[in-house]
């Protein structure tokens, strides 16, 4: 679905717009200023070329025998001006002036300034330098050239000035501005249509939101946020984290910013790897980390039928696991006492039955007998665990298993009072290790027995689960404790909330308090938790 158009809020212009104007300005004061650059640049080439050529003129005429020698002759001026009206034809100069080293003209352009004063500097000439000079003469201003006319023995006999009007030199500057105005107007054509295809680009990016609106939505966006509970991830199509909040950081237990990361890099568990790779739709799917039980929702955005990431949300689900762990306890109490009820029921039956007989003596024999057993494992349990919570829990997965054909024993050396734990954190222990060791006897070939223990030593509680199932093969041991794996059949299971959780569940509330867990290999499951104490061990009744 194309991502929704935004309206522009009235007075706000959108960031592309003014980005546009932006870069036209800025295209205009360039090419304006490179312009200007070029004019300027282009002026001075044609007043050095001047300087140049009128230099060259200057040496090459002062130079010239015929010139030293008419000079220095009776009638230097007729001479002079054929040969030099004839170079200054050829050349296109302005003027080439000839004259005495007290300023008499010898030859010039206008014949009427024949013999009059040459009006320019001549100092640096008389010294036997050439030189160049703009100034203002009988032809207006000009750029020219004077040198000095050498005898043969060096001394200065005349002075040689040839120039170009600046007017000419107009002319010459004027032929090369349609080349720079070309230039100008060609470069500020393509910088205006680059400017114009990079705003349209950033207007359908920005969905025509002006800077003000944009700040808002960043705004908005860190402050949603921070305000949600639940954990945001947002995961762009290579797999690297792009964005992250507080509480998906507390939920995966990652230090820092994991900003820019690929997932495979976070330290998580392998499925949840899996998943945040994959880049599947994923719906309330529970997951184990190190130290919580999250409950994992994926949809992998598709604009424009392109792939771009996923957006995971993250939901705690451990306390509530705990929670689920206490009323399965003490449900499990319940069906202890509605199976204990039913067979109460059944027995008085019997015994009535019996009354009516007339078979006394069987009578007494059989409820006393009946009474006896059940009492016997209530009193041995009551006696031997202080924690009313754990009690009944194994009570009830000792009636859940009779009732499936399963023998559940409590060892006689079970002695356990106050421990400290919480009592969530036992029943998620013990009773997934039960409710597995008990699919586990069901397994397996008769006689179906499973044995619990528990006792303290050294500051530490110790539970061992044992059943009479096929075991656990060396080759399962290192994906034992892996979200979603189990030798169970889990066909029909809900997506998510299937087999292969309780064992996860009894690592990870093992590892966060700070426990061990170990399992025999081979026929006969042994699974082996040891916890530390958190408060002073009471004495079992």
């Amino acid at each position: 679905m194309p991502a929704p158009e935004l309206p522009e809020r009235r007075g706000e212009a959108s960031l592309a717009r003014r980005l546009l104007l932006l870069q036209a300005l800025v295209v205009v004061a360039v090419v304006l200023t490179a312009t200007a650059i070029a004019y300027r640049d282009a002026r001075a080439a044609v007043r050095a070329a001047a300087e140049e050529e009128t230099t060259a003129i200057v040496e090459s005429i002062a130079d010239s025998p015929l010139v030293v020698q008419a000079v220095t002759g009776p009638d230097p001026t007729a001479v002079l001006q054929p040969y030099v009206e004839a170079v200054r034809a050829d050349t296109g100069t302005s003027f080439i002036t000839v004259l005495a080293t007290d300023r008499t003209r010898f030859t010039h352009p206008d014949p009427a300034q024949i013999g009059r004063p040459y009006i320019g500097t001549v100092e640096p000439a008389l010294a036997g330098d050439t030189f160049t000079e703009t100034y203002t003469g009988t032809l207006g201003p000009s750029v020219r050239a004077t040198g000095p006319v050498l005898d043969g023995d060096g001394d200065v006999v005349a002075l040689v000035s040839a120039g170009v009007t600046v007017e000419e030199i107009g002319e010459d500057l004027a032929a090369a501005v349609p080349g720079i105005a070309g230039t100008g107007a060609v470069t500020l054509a393509v910088g205006a249509l680059g400017s114009v295809a990079l705003s349209r680009r950033l207007r359908r990016q920005t969905h025509g939101l002006s800077p003000e609106q944009l700040a808002r939505m960043v705004d908005y966006h860190h402050a949603v946020l921070r305000a949600v509970r639940e954990g945001v991830l947002l995961v762009d199509d290579e797999g690297r984290v792009q964005l992250v909040n507080d509480e998906a950081r507390r939920l995966l237990g990652l230090p820092g910013d994991p900003t820019g990361r690929h997932v495979a890099e976070l330290g998580l568990p392998a499925g949840l790897t899996a998943v945040l790779g994959q880049q599947r739709t994923a719906v309330d799917e529970v997951h184990v980390t190190g130290t919580r039980v999250v409950v994992v929702n994926q949809a992998p955005p598709r604009p424009g039928g392109r792939a771009a990431g996923a957006v995971v949300t993250l939901r705690d689900h451990t306390e509530l696991q705990a929670l689920t762990g206490e009323l399965d306890g003490i449900r499990a109490f319940a069906e202890s006492l509605r199976a204990q009820a039913h067979e109460a029921a059944n027995r008085l039956h019997t015994t009535v039955s019996l009354v009516e007989l007339g078979r006394t003596r069987e009578a007494v024999d059989f409820a006393t007998a009946q009474l006896a057993s059940a009492q016997r494992l209530t009193d041995r349990v009551v006696d031997a665990v202080g924690d009313p919570v754990l009690a009944a829990l194994l009570l009830g997965k000792a009636a859940t298993a009779h009732e499936r054909g399963v023998l559940l024993e409590v060892d006689p050396a079970t002695a356990v009072g106050e421990t400290g734990i919480p009592g969530g954190d036992l029943v998620t222990v013990v009773g997934n290790l039960l409710d597995n060791a008990i699919d586990a006897a069901l397994a397996g070939d008769p006689p179906r027995e499973v044995q619990v223990a528990a006792e303290v030593c050294g500051g530490r509680l110790e539970i061992r689960v044992e059943d009479t199932g096929p075991g656990v093969r060396e080759a399962d041991l290192p994906h034992l404790f892996e979200r979603g794996w189990s030798t169970k059949d889990t066909t029909g299971a809900p997506s998510g909330l299937g087999r292969g959780l309780g064992l996860a569940l009894v690592a990870q509330t093992v590892a966060r308090l700070g426990g061990t867990l170990t399992v025999r290999p081979g026929p006969g499951a042994l699974f082996t938790v040891t916890l530390p104490v958190l408060s002073p061990v009471g004495t079992a009744r």
